[in-house]
């Protein structure tokens, strides 16, 4: 579900990354599976594998009146610096956003230098369902869109 939501507030607030510690990919196996969701007759699927050989690869794609509106590559994988999550929409060159925080069920990604968004927080919700938030400044104002996703049935 997309929203345009101007703070995540207290209870979104985690812990962040201690220095000298990358998290490993292995943390965020609570992503893998297959999520479906539907905003204004829009039909979004996002696919992530398991983790496996320090990194997760991921599929977006949204669907509307029978046909494809846009799709996205994703992956996220360990580095030197900590987990990187790599962005490709429509199959462009890859932007990167860094792990700023790994805590729980929760992870946010940053790239500052990014035109919008500057963040993206992926977190799993108490009642199963997968969420996304993109955040940051575009065209000089606070903006933020925010996604809800439930897992395809047969998954766990």
């Amino acid at each position: 579900m997309r929203q345009a939501v101007a703070a995540l507030g207290l209870a979104m607030l985690g812990t962040v990354l201690p220095a000298g510690e990358p998290a490993r990919v292995d943390a965020l196996a609570w992503m893998a599976g297959t999520w479906q969701g539907t905003d204004q007759g829009m039909a979004m699927e996002e696919v992530w594998l398991a983790p496996a050989g320090g990194a997760m690869l991921g599929l977006h794609r949204d669907v509307a009146h029978g046909r494809m509106a846009s799709f996205e590559f994703l992956r996220i994988e360990e580095s030197e610096r900590g987990l990187v999550y790599l962005s490709q929409p429509r199959g462009r060159p890859a932007t990167p956003f860094h792990a700023v925080e790994v805590s729980g069920k929760r992870v946010v990604f940053e790239n500052p230098a990014h035109d919008f968004p500057q963040r993206i927080v992926y977190w799993l919700a108490e009642d199963g369902a997968l969420h996304a938030r993109i955040e940051g400044k575009d065209k000089g104002k606070e903006a933020a869109m925010e996604w809800r996703w439930t897992r395809v049935r047969g998954e766990s």
